[in-house]
Order: C-alpha cells, then structure tokens, then sequence
C-alpha cells in the first residue's frame, strides 16, 4: 500500500543509499591515486552538485494539475432559460447535460436529441444535424415534422474540450410575417401604396433594408427598379434646423416626412429594436384614418387600409388612451370577431394589468417618440401571457400611439399539440411496461389454473372455481392487449388484404350488437387500394368505433338512429389539394364511421383518445376503448381523426370517426393473401423429449413454464437471467431449444442470444414476452429466431415448443 509523504521530503532510505555511494567513490579515488587533494576536490565537486539539485527540486514549481475542475451546469440553465427556444445540451455519447424549462415542457427530461418523439425521417434529418455539428462545428435541419408542429434544428459544437453540442429547436409557423410583409412591399401592394403617397420599406433590427417599394426607392435614389437591400435606412434621409425629417436626395428644399415603425416580431420576448419593422414614410400633416377626426387631423384612408391589410394586429389610439381604429388580425387576435372594439385598451386585460397598461398608453403618448414592448394577460385568455408592442407617433397631428399584437391562437395551438403528442407518448411507454408486467403475473395465473384443471374433473366442487378464475384472467389478458394497441406494441399479423373483406366479416356482429333501434348502412367506393394490417385488430377498430357511437346514441334517450360505415379511396391528389399538415402526400383506403349520437363537446374532442378517458357513468366504461382503436392505427401505419357532424340549426347532429390506412403497393406474398394455405407443422410431428434451456427473472412464470414443458416429456434446464444461461451454454451442456424471456436484468434475452450466436450458430431460440415481435425483430434479427406472445397457457406453450423443435429438426 502506497504512503504519501510531505512534498519535498526525501526517505532515509535514499539519505543512506547516497551517503554509501558517496563514501565508496571517495575511496575508490583515493585507492587509485593515493592523494588526499584530489578526494578533497572530488568532495567538494559533488557537494556543489547535490546542493544545486536540492535547491532546483525544493524551489522549482510544481506541475500544474491536468484536472480542470468540472462546469457548473446550474449557471448555465440560469442563462438558457429564459429563452424563448427549447434548448437543451448534450455529451458526445447523446447525454443530456441541462435544458431549460421550454424543452422540459415540450419534450420531458427523459428525452436527449437526436431521439425526440418525431416521425422517423425527421429523426434521420436530427441525427444528420448532429453529424454536421460535429464535423463543421454547427448545422441547421431542415423542415422536421412533428404530429401536426414543423420544427426546426440549430445546433451547436461548444464547450472547453469542444465536446458537446448545444441544440436549439424553433416550432416554426407556415405565415412567417417578415417574409409576408416583403412580398406586400415590393409587389404590387407596396407600389398601390406608394402611388397614394405612402412610402414603405421593411427594416431589419440592425437598421439596414431588407425591402422597399418602388416609390420609396423612387424618393430615395431616384430609380424606381433600385431594390435598395442592403443600405443603411438612416442613411437615405437627413433632418433641418426644425428637427424636420426629409429625404437625403431632396435636400432642404424636400417636404417634411413622418416615420411609422410597425415592428413584425413573434411574441417570443424579443424586445421591439430587435425584431424587423415595417417603416412607414408619410408626408408629415397626413393622418390615419377616418376616425381621427374627432382627434384634430384629417383622414387618410389609404394609410388604414394599409395597416388593416397586414397580417399583424394593429391598433391606434389617441394621447389620451381612446381607441381610435384597430385592423381585424388585432381584433382576432383579442377575440373580438364580431367587430366591436372596447374604448380603452385596458378593456382588453385582466384586472391586474389594467393599471400598467393604461400608466404605458399615456406614456408613449405625451412622451418622446420611441417604442417597446410588454407583456400583458387578456381577458379572453388570462393564463397565456402575450407581448404588446408600443410606439409613440408623431408628425401625424395630434400625439398618437400605435400598439401592435400579433394573434397567437395558432402558436397556442401547436404548443398544445406538442404537450398532447408528448403526454401520449409518456402514457404509452407506462401503458407498455405496465402490460409487460402484467402479462407475467397472467402467464402465471392461467398456467397454475390450466395444471389444477388436470387434476380436476367436472363436477368436483372446486372445478368450477377454477374455471371462473381462467375466465377472469383471460378477461384481463384482453385488457392488457388494449394497453399494448395503445402503447403500440402489441403484436401484430399483418397481411396485404381489401377492407371491404374485413367490414363483410364483422357486419353481423355489428348488427347484433346494435340492435333493432340502430339503422346500420354500409356503403364502398370501387377501386379500393389494397392495405397491409392486421385483419384481427382491423375487426376490433371497428367494433370499439361501433359500440361507442351505439352508447352515444342510447343515451340521447330512445335509443334510435342511424350508423353509416362507408369505405373511400383518397388519391394523393386529393390529399395535396386538402392541404393537410399530418397526412403524408400518399394514396389511401379510408374507412368512415358516422353516426347520429349527438356528436362529442368541442372542449372534449382533443381528449377522446387519451387512455382512461370516458364521459360515461363510473362502471360503465374503461376508457380504452378510442385509445385501442388510436394505438391500432398508428402501430398499422395510418391516421384517424374525430370531428363532430353538423345537423340543422348549427348544431352537431353526430360524430364522424375517419381512419386513413396507406394503401399497399409492394409485392404480394403468397402467405399473406392466403395465410390458411400454409400448414403448421403439428406438435405430434415431435416424437421424443426434447433438452430445452429455460431462461426467465420471474420465478412464478419459470416454475408454470417448467412444469408444462416437463409434463410433455421434454428435460428442462432453468436459469435466472441471459448471464446464468450463457453460462450453461458455455460449460458443454447440450440443448435442442433456447426458451427466453426478452427483458430480464444483468443481461437481457437479445444480448444473450447475439453472445449465444457466437458458441452455437444452429442451436434455435424462442422468446415469449408482452411487448410486440415487431419491436423483438428490429432490436435482433437472427435466424433460427421465433417468437411467442404472452399470456399463454400450459397447452400453448408445449405446442409451440414442440412446432419449434419440429421445424429446427
């Protein structure tokens, strides 16, 4: 064991050592040449030499320490959080390090990108952002689509060692006002404008154009056709000994103008001299609009159709603080549709702004020309605070003040979409693991019930019972495969199939389900693409979407009404036409389920595929039902929405449920058109017992398989996890079959199979677990690999042991 010592001492043992060398040299000296002068010289000189060393190693400075002492993170979330972009960091092995709360809120603190809840190719475009970041130092994505959000990527290599990056996402909106306000100015707009008398340039935060119209360039150099991007917007005008502002190109002689800053910035707390500005140049004396009169100056109505055209919400007021006109993005945008405007903007806000806001008006209108900004809360919307611009204007007559709101109602929009699209996915994964468990505890129920079966016949007084609990437990095995449809990751068969097919197999169900009150239409269209999925889990969506709208129906009192099911074939031409922001540009078979139940509360319809969620009487209903249909549909690859129908008089008649499903275009397999022509070896092809190596955590489960597989004849090895199995792979023992769980701490089923590859290639392995054989697959693809889903029984599991056997033999 090491001793530290005191910097600087030296052990005794290297004090003896140095003396003994010393003493040996000096005698060595003298032996050879007999004289004392030169052992005296031959002292002295090593005296020097060891003096020097000890003072070059007492007095030099000590190394500096390699470490360097590890970043407080806590500075550098005070410094990212009050941005208005999500942001988050990360290591080089996709760690995350710190995020402020924006990206907690729309992502979690579970999630590090790349890997963030987006569709696979925006997923791709993430990780190949990441790649650039990390090569060039920073890289921006492309459009990254989201369930109903575009989102853009920045990211950025920083840190001392150059090591992590700083991601920086954006939800983008399709009316980017900059990019509108340059069109208008430099089109056709701007030059209507200019020919009125009102010039129009767009300004960027550093003064420089970025746009003008024709009249201003016309004004400013002369040339209409000048583009005029890139000058410095002070630059082209000039001010007297009046404080009169003219352009630059007409000299004293030029008539006095009046500037008017529109800023176009989002309300994402930037303040007002950050963002780009729509500068407005008017002859000075001229007015805004016909209402002004009552203020002193004239009207000019070209000026307020100008701003009433802009996709920004703009209103004027009078230095006093009475509104005097207000365009309709601002009258959207405070939720004043029907037109009406109040007299005082702090009729606008919630009691605790009204003071503020009415102290800021009269500043901005008796004071200096200048502008800001402010956030306020609206009556109409009091939990979502936005930003209020304010400009004071001159050179209009009386003192004015321009107050500027742009309609938020589409961002809150989006931000609720990301929330929902988060929450759900949270609720899946714990949908997923809670089924995973729960399969177990089933497996080993119904494993337990189906061993005391054989040792009861019927009635005994306990074989019932018995029977009662297995009922019970397949009941309960049904509603953890709603959890997984939810969770989407159960397992599913998917075949190439036409859906009329599917809706003819369940139609007499569907009637007796309904009943003789419910009239029950079914209508297709011709031509119906072909569509890969699950005919099983197909029949379920439209059962569950049945039943719902028959409840709906039932409780409108009578009990009458109509269902119609209809299928329809949706061109990618059509989707493009419809715009839609969700659906991919593909060809689609659509199934449609409308029925006349009274339709669903607006408040509600954003909630009726979440998990648990139902507007029916306590035991009554689960709350599953929608979401299985939502996981089902998803897992298959398509959409579904719900809206209400609307009936006579406005309001909703029923509610209309519409799954979009891809229509397949790739080869046919023989086996999934017709998967009853392909014959399954039968377990009695088996003669024998066969060495099977049992792995499973779960002691009850393990004990359930153990007994079912020994009862068939087969000679069963157990192991407690991957690393206990490998092991007895390892040591020699012969085996025929590899039976596995898939998830089981220290090393899982996939892991172990990849190490187990490596010893015995040919030796095949079944794994049974609760999660779906398409999430197994795409985790390990081996072959000789097969797959069985639980809960299952003690009949089931011999089965397919022996079927496996069978076809490995």
């Amino acid at each position: 064991m090491a001793v530290d010592r005191p910097e600087g001492a030296l052990s005794w043992h290297w004090f003896a050592a140095a003396a003994l060398a010393l003493v040996v040299s000096l005698a060595a000296i003298w032996f050879v040449t007999d004289s004392v002068l030169l052992v005296v010289v031959a002292l002295g000189g090593m005296g020097a030499v060891g003096a020097g060393a000890f003072f070059v190693s007492r007095y030099s400075a000590p190394p500096a320490s390699a470490e360097i002492a590890p970043p407080d993170w806590a500075v550098t979330v005070a410094a990212i959080e009050g941005e208005g972009d999500a942001i988050a960091i990360t290591d080089r092995a996709n760690r995350m390090v710190c995020a402020n709360s924006r990206y907690t809120d729309w992502f979690g603190v579970g999630t590090a990108p790349p890997n963030l809840p987006l569709p696979r190719e925006s997923l791709e475009e993430l990780a190949k952002t990441a790649r650039l970041a990390w090569r060039d130092g920073d890289s921006t994505s492309a459009e990254l689509k989201g369930e109903g959000v575009l989102w853009q990527a920045r990211v950025r290599r920083a840190g001392r060692g150059q090591d992590h990056l700083v991601w920086r996402l954006t939800v983008r909106s399709e009316d980017d006002l900059a990019n509108s306000a340059a069109t208008l100015v430099t089109g056709d707009w701007g030059a209507a404008l200019s020919r009125a008398g009102v010039d129009s340039a767009l300004v960027g935060p550093d003064g420089i154009i970025r746009a003008a119209a024709s009249g201003f360039a016309e004004q400013a150099c002369g040339d209409p056709s000048a583009t005029m991007a890139g000058l410095d917007f002070a630059a082209q005008f000039r001010s007297d000994e009046q404080d009169r502002i003219v352009f630059a190109r007409d000299g004293r002689k030029g008539a006095a103008r009046a500037l008017i800053q529109v800023p176009l910035g989002g309300d994402d707390g930037a303040p007002v001299d950050e963002q780009p500005s729509l500068i407005l140049v008017v002859e000075s004396g001229v007015a805004i609009g016909a209402g002004m009169e009552a203020a002193g100056v004239a009207s000019a109505p070209q000026l307020e159709a100008l701003l009433g055209a802009l996709p920004l919400g703009l209103a004027m007021t009078d230095r006093d603080g009475r509104f005097l006109f207000g365009n309709e993005a601002f009258l959207r945008a405070i939720g004043r549709e029907d037109g009406t405007m109040p007299q005082y903007p702090s009729d606008l806000v919630v009691k605790e702004d009204k003071g503020p806001l009415a102290d800021a008006v009269r500043r901005y209108g008796k004071g200096p020309a200048n502008s800001g900004d402010m956030a306020i809360r609206l009556r109409e919307s009091p939990d979502d605070p936005v930003s209020l611009g304010l400009s004071g204007v001159r050179g209009l007559g009386d003192a004015a003040v321009l107050l500027s709101l742009r309609d938020g109602s589409e961002e809150a929009r989006l931000k609720r979409q990301v929330a929902q699209a988060t929450k759900m996915q949270a609720v899946g994964q714990l949908a997923g693991g809670v089924a995973h468990d729960f399969n177990n505890v089933l497996t080993a129920i119904i494993g337990y019930c189906d061993l005391m079966l054989l040792r009861h016949t019927p009635g005994d007084s306990d074989y019932d019972d018995i029977q009662q609990i297995r009922a019970n437990s397949n009941r309960a095995a049904a509603l953890t495969r709603q959890l997984l449809a939810f969770s989407r990751q159960q397992t599913l068969r998917p075949q190439v199939l036409q859906l009329p097919d599917v809706v003819s197999e369940v139609a007499q169900l569907l009637k007796k389900l309904l009943g003789e009150k419910v009239e029950f239409k079914v209508r297709h269209d011709r031509e119906l693409g072909p569509v890969r999925a699950d005919p099983q889990q197909l029949e379920q969506v439209i059962v569950n979407l049945a039943v719902n709208a028959r409840d709906a129906i039932h409780s409108r009192g009578n009990g009458k009404g109509k269902l119609s099911l209809a299928t329809r074939r949706v061109t990618a031409r059509d989707v493009r036409a419809s715009g839609s922001d969700i659906l991919p540009i593909a060809d689609y078979t659509v199934l449609v389920m409308q029925d006349t139940g009274g339709g669903i509360p607006p408040e509600l319809l954003g909630k009726v595929f979440d998990p648990f969620f139902t507007t029916k009487e306590q035991g009554k209903g689960t709350g599953l039902g929608l979401s299985t249909v939502y996981g089902i549909v998803k897992q298959s690859g398509g959409f579904i929405f719900a809206e209400n129908v609307a009936g006579s008089g406005g309001r909703p008649e029923g509610a209309r449920f519409t799954v979009y499903l891809p229509v397949y275009s790739g080869p046919v397999v023989e086996a999934e058109s017709k998967p009853s022509a392909q014959k399954e070896p039968a377990a009695s092809d088996w003669s024998g017992g066969g060495r099977i190596l049992l792995v499973e955590d779960e002691d009850m489960v393990r004990a359930v398989a153990e007994r079912a597989l020994t009862r068939a004849g087969h000679t069963v090895t157990t192991a407690k996890d991957g690393e206990e199995g490998l092991a007895a792979i390892a040591r020699g023992d012969e085996f025929d079959l590899v039976l596995s769980d898939v998830v089981m701490p220290v090393m899982d089923g996939p892991a172990m199979a990849k190490a187990l590859r490596k010893l015995r290639p040919d030796l095949p392995v079944l794994f049974m677990s609760g999660y779906a054989e398409e999430q197994l697959r795409n985790e390990i693809d081996i072959d000789a690999m097969h797959f069985m889903p639980k809960p299952f029984n003690v009949q089931q599991i011999s089965d397919k042991v022996s079927q496996v056997l069978s076809t490995s033999r």
